[in-house]
């Protein structure tokens, strides 16, 4: 196997796309080019030889369990000492009249013989009340009602006593039920009918699941038998187009061999197939010796019932755990097309910076499976996206190395960055809480707002983007609903101002000491006085049962987001330069083209650097129809629950 070292760890693989050191046995989505699969006739009578010696065996097994002795009873033994008699043999009247006779002969022999066990008992006891006991036996033996009684209870017993089969008929009832309910869609006869809504009911469905489930098992765990001298198991999986395997292989010198079980495929379903099981044939054709692109690609030529014939892993399997499924939030952009180190491609899941995804296996801890929301119905099986520590670590790794050192053997071995590259340092804000460099995840959780404590809305843009007449306008139609933090000041208070309605008037020695522990979420200085709005103040706002509307910088984030304030954070973003031209012309601005233009710079960049801590984004495109959009997600949060980082909730 291929190895690459980084960073003091070690990754198997390569960089090349025709030499993944795991290749997916099957993808969705490749399904349009299946054709039957091919067969080794040797290969498959052989298998088919093997199934056939477990088959006798175990009828010989479950016959020597119900042998009786012929002189085991008088019945028996009369019956072979007059080989004239019996259904092989008949010499009554017609073969059906032998076994009809021997049938009914049969109750009496055994009432024969225990009319003589009494008689018998009766002449070796002495005492009268013994021999009035054993007189009246002997007259319930002669009645015909217990005769009668007699043949039911034998001809019942005799029903109950067959042997049930030893292993399961089919593992496919449910596909025969479906086939049934196919034919029977035409039928319009009583019994057509009826068949066909007893096939449909819901509870009998479930049954063929289960039974179809049961049956799988039990047949892979009595098909174990011995194959070039390894003890080796036949395991038989289902493949649709509906329902990919989800697996991968991978060459471990001439072998292959199962490298992850992915979640929801059939393979982690049924529970058959295990990482580290070896696959000796497909279908009858060896793979020993074939490189995991060829496996690929013979499977991909198959469908139906696929058979397995694997050697069993040797590794000790932990006990089984429930999987415990996180939900975080990325503040990367991943494409598995550019990463060479993924262990399958196919496999791998894009997703953009703010996108959730939900993360259902950690079994690998360089990569994790997941599933992006709002994509799980399209996504059949999770995808492999990088774990937490693998990212951080591939990061540091990239920006601690020159950049003259960034290509290797001509092939980049990272994310490849934009044109323009900058130049200022990462934002605080995508450091990581353990004091990491880069925030790759950030663990999350569903949280509905209480009605009496609305999260704070605060509106982020660049000036003249348009949310300060936002801010605005809310403050204006519902008052009552809206309201905004009373802010701080360390100037004099003019003669209609009061303290606590206008400004929270503070001496500057008291407003700088909040300043330096924090309880500012944003500050500033304007002739000689400063300005700022505490976390206090949108609190005391938060607490009266009304909405706290804010137009902040972005440096304020940091603050805001690390209070218990939980606020709900909005970007207006401008339109185009030409309509931005236009709507500031309505107020009566006129601006300069580079100044249109670096109102567009800003937001893009503010929304790179950003742009995954905001919970929406509104384009102000025309500011009626952006009016109501803001109005749609502040009422939103009475209705949905939103996804909010884990800490806050603690």
């Amino acid at each position: 196997m291929i190895t690459t070292h980084m960073n003091g760890y070690v990754q198997e693989g390569s960089v090349q796309a025709a030499n993944h050191r795991e290749r997916a046995v099957d993808c969705p989505g490749d399904d349009t080019c299946l054709v039957k699969p091919p067969h080794c006739s040797a290969h498959m009578e052989r298998i088919q030889q093997y199934q056939e010696e477990l088959r006798k065996r175990r009828d010989e097994d479950g016959r020597g369990r119900h042998d009786i002795d012929p002189n085991a009873s008088l019945r028996l033994k009369k019956l072979s000492q007059n080989p004239k008699v019996g259904v092989d043999n008949p010499t009554f009247e017609g073969k059906e009249n032998a076994a009809k006779d021997v049938h009914r002969q049969a109750p009496v022999d055994e009432l024969e013989e225990m009319l003589q066990a009494v008689k018998w008992v009766q002449q070796c006891l002495n005492d009268a009340q013994s021999q009035q006991d054993t007189e009246l036996l002997l007259q319930l033996l002669a009645k015909e009602d217990f005769k009668c009684a007699y043949n039911i209870y034998t001809v019942v017993s005799q029903k109950m006593n067959r042997v049930n089969p030893t292993s399961p008929l089919t593992v496919q009832a449910q596909d025969l039920c479906s086939e049934v309910q196919k034919i029977l869609k035409s039928s319009q006869q009583r019994e057509g009918l009826e068949l066909r809504a007893l096939l449909t009911n819901p509870h009998l469905q479930a049954l063929m699941q289960a039974h179809d489930s049961l049956a799988v098992q039990e047949m892979a765990e009595d098909n174990v038998i011995q194959y070039l001298g390894e003890t080796v198991k036949m395991v038989r999986l289902q493949k649709t187009p509906d329902t990919p395997l989800g697996a991968t292989v991978r060459n471990d010198t001439d072998s292959v061999v199962v490298s992850r079980v992915v979640k929801g495929g059939t393979a982690e379903r049924s529970g058959l197939l295990n990482e580290g099981d070896e696959i000796l044939e497909i279908n009858g054709i060896s793979v020993r010796g074939k490189h995991v692109n060829e496996v690929h690609d013979l499977l991909q030529r198959m469908h139906g019932t696929l058979t397995f014939l694997l050697i069993p892993s040797s590794q000790i399997k932990p006990a089984p755990h429930r999987q415990t499924v996180i939900h975080v939030r990325a503040y990367f952009d991943y494409d598995p097309s550019d990463d060479p180190f993924v262990p399958c491609r196919e496999l791998g899941l894009s997703f953009q910076k703010g996108d959730i995804l939900h993360v259902i296996s950690q079994d690998d801890p360089n990569w994790w499976q997941a599933y992006r929301d709002g994509d799980e119905e399209n996504q059949l099986l999770a995808g492999l996206i990088p774990g937490k520590n693998f990212q951080q670590q591939r990061e540091t790794l990239k920006r601690t190395t020159p950049d003259k050192s960034q290509e290797q053997q001509g092939k980049r071995w990272y994310v490849k960055k934009g044109k323009k590259q900058k130049k200022k340092n990462a934002s605080t804000l995508t450091k990581n809480n353990d004091g990491d460099d880069f925030l790759t995840y950030e663990e999350m959780s569903l949280y509905h707002q209480p009605a009496n404590r609305k999260r704070p809305i605060a509106l982020i843009g660049p000036t003249n983007s348009g949310h300060d007449e936002l801010r605005r306008r809310l403050l204006s139609i519902e008052p009552d609903k809206f309201a905004v933090a009373v802010p701080h000041t360390t100037r004099n208070p003019r003669l209609h101002e009061r303290n606590g309605r206008e400004y929270h008037f503070v001496s500057r020695p008291g407003f700088e000491s909040d300043l330096a522990v924090g309880k500012f979420i944003e500050s500033g200085e304007y002739e000689k006085n400063l300005y700022g709005t505490s976390t206090d103040s949108v609190r005391h706002v938060v607490n009266s049962g009304r909405i706290c509307v804010l137009c902040l910088h972005t440096r304020s984030l940091r603050v805001l987001r690390s209070s218990n304030l939980k606020p709900f954070i909005i970007f207006i973003a401008p339109p185009s330069q030409e309509r931005l031209r236009t709507l500031l012309a309505t107020e009566g601005k006129t601006p300069k083209p580079e100044e249109l233009k670096e109102v567009i710079e800003k937001a893009r960049e503010m929304e790179q650097d950003f742009g995954p801590f905001f919970d929406a984004t509104i384009v102000n495109t025309e500011p009626n129809e952006a009016f109501l959009e803001l109005r749609r997600l502040i009422e939103k949060l009475d209705t949905e629950p939103q996804w909010v980082p884990t800490s806050w909730l603690c």
